[in-house]
């Protein structure tokens, strides 16, 4: 969230370099649905990595409203699997 052109994403990807954390950038459209964004998630809950997502406001509402729950479901696991320690 923020105006166009001040840099959000490439600070996103500056940050994660400089925490050696992997970072991929996807170009959101109106073509994605509900799978396409699992498969995304599913791939970076796996690897560790960070996902950004760049012109998230393009994919349709349904298919948020979906990815709200999806997201909420990792958010939950990683919750419920870290270690006292990792918080």
């Amino acid at each position: 969230a923020g105006p166009a052109g001040t840099g959000k994403t490439e600070t996103t990807k500056d940050l994660a370099r400089a925490l050696a954390i992997p970072c991929y950038l996807f170009n959101c459209s109106d073509q994605m649905n509900f799978q396409s964004m699992a498969d995304i998630f599913r791939g970076l809950a796996q690897t560790g990595a960070w996902g950004c997502f760049d012109e998230f406001n393009r994919i349709p509402i349904e298919v948020l409203s979906v990815v709200a729950t999806q997201v909420k479901t990792i958010q939950d696991a990683i919750v419920k699997f870290s270690k006292p320690e990792d918080v």
